[in-house]
């Protein structure tokens, strides 16, 4: 009889990825970084973003400030298209009197509000207290400035038909509507980082050499895209997402917004993660998550520390361990930070 689980596992193995990491010196990690980026853009559909957008100019327009008591909160819209007023939040410390870190908060499949401490029900207010989920509030806390993003598809950006019906995304009808065009969520999303890096860089008293990007489940999936395509992000900490494809949205019924055509015949994700090499990478993982299992998790770190390792900073490659299941832990991911944006 038709199995369709080991039939959709061997549609994994006939193939060798073209972009399989196999460099044994720094020189040919560069040579293997410089082919593969612009291979990894072109199947997210950031080519033709980039084509489409090309007169368009982001704007950004605040909506609204609140003093938090340490620190202030602001809601602003930024246009990453025409089209699109994406939302996000600003926490910013009270007082600013030097540039410091950039971090970017992209969210997973739950209300962006939750990122920056906002619990509209007690059911949110479980998940932050739990899942240690107000990201934002940590960064602005540590001193940085935090931009905590609408993940597109989410909040304001769903379908009419979906904000009506209250539905947390509308993940299925952009993928959808994204491959007519030769676009991917995960390409969008990935677009969308780089206009506020743009927008915070030239507005606000970020330091352009310290910006980080956090963010657990989809958010991780945000950030380690987002990472390998963007050499401007300097440190990048995704949650609960680092694993292999095969082991994890391969291997289980996930979002639509998680695939990328094609993408295992460039490489695994620990393949894309190496684009992130030397620049310091730390996987923040559940030990009971069952959505990306562990074991996978730990087969892939050991892939990416042998790339760090070519680039001559394996130190700088890391994974943290929580005692728990899919949520961010926040313990992993600070002394992080610091130990690498105050040297």
């Amino acid at each position: 009889m038709y199995d369709s689980s080991s039939h959709f596992a061997a549609t994994y193995t006939p193939f060798t990825p073209e972009f399989s990491f196999g460099a044994r010196s720094p020189a040919e990690l560069e040579e293997w970084q410089t082919a593969f980026r612009p291979r990894l853009r072109q199947i997210l559909g950031l080519d033709n973003l980039a084509a489409d957008l090309a007169g368009h100019q982001p704007s950004a327009e605040l909506r609204a400030t609140e003093d938090m008591g340490d620190y202030i909160r602001e809601s602003w819209h930024i246009w990453v298209e025409p089209t699109v007023p994406l939302p996000f939040y600003l926490l910013r410390p009270l007082a600013v009197n030097e540039p410091v870190p950039l971090v970017i908060i992209p969210h997973g499949h739950n209300h962006p509000h939750i990122y920056v401490g906002i619990a509209r029900t007690d059911k949110e207010a479980v998940e932050i207290a739990e899942g240690e989920r107000d990201i934002g509030v940590q960064a602005v806390r540590e001193g940085y400035i935090a931009i905590a993003p609408t993940t597109r598809a989410f909040g304001e950006t769903r379908t009419e038909k979906d904000r009506a019906a209250d539905k947390i995304h509308s993940c299925q009808i952009q993928l959808r509507h994204g491959l007519l065009a030769g676009r991917t969520p995960i390409g969008e999303r990935v677009w969308d980082m780089g206009c506020l890096i743009d927008w915070a860089c030239a507005t606000q008293p970020v330091d352009p050499g310290r910006i980080a990007m956090t963010g657990n489940s989809g958010g991780g999936t945000v950030t380690v895209f987002a990472s390998a395509c963007d050499t401007r992000i300097a440190l990048a900490m995704p949650g609960c997402y680092f694993c292999t494809f095969a082991g994890s949205i391969g291997s289980i019924n996930h979002c639509d917004c998680n695939y990328v055509p094609g993408i295992l015949r460039l490489g695994e994700m620990y393949d894309v993660a190496g684009l992130i090499a030397p620049r310091p990478f730390n996987a923040i993982s559940g030990r009971t998550d069952p959505i990306f299992p562990i074991d996978q998790v730990e087969l892939a770190y050991g892939k990416l520390r042998e790339v760090y390792a070519v680039a001559g900073v394996e130190e700088q490659c890391r994974l943290y361990i929580g005692d728990g299941g899919h949520r961010y832990y926040k313990d992993g991911a600070w002394p992080f930070v610091r130990e690498f944006f105050t040297r």
